[in-house]
């Protein structure tokens, strides 16, 4: 596919594929024109940086997890868990919170004491 079509059905820019190229996580073949080629392989491997990107991970983390010779693959992997297993915590406070505040017949939902208590954890800091 060419550079066009894959941006269209994959729903990114052209500039973005560039990119991703320079930077190293693609590397589409040249037809005869130079123009860029991509295969089915390099179409998982944008899929893939996009679920990754998606996720909170950083392209030069998505890069080492790209290379299969990358000694420190499991060490940013292991990082990248950890980060998805506090951002999911944070989403379910933040869940808990807004069922509450749905059925909450408090006026001011700030000063409802269980509403308040979704957000001890950030009021410890103080």
């Amino acid at each position: 596919m060419s550079i066009g079509d894959v941006a269209r059905v994959m729903g990114l820019p052209t500039n973005v594929l560039r990119h991703w190229e320079t930077v190293g996580l693609l590397l589409p073949e040249r037809d005869t024109a130079g123009r860029r080629k991509y295969s089915e392989d390099q179409i998982v491997r944008i899929a893939v940086i996009q679920r990754s990107q998606a996720s909170g991970m950083t392209l030069k983390q998505i890069g080492v997890m790209l290379d299969d010779g990358a000694r420190e693959r499991h060490e940013v992997l292991q990082q990248h868990l950890d980060d998805i297993e506090r951002r999911m915590e944070d989403m379910r406070r933040s869940r808990a919170m807004t069922e509450h505040a749905m059925n909450c017949r408090s006026h001011d939902i700030a000063t409802c004491p269980r509403f308040r208590a979704g957000v001890d954890d950030v009021m410890a800091r103080f």
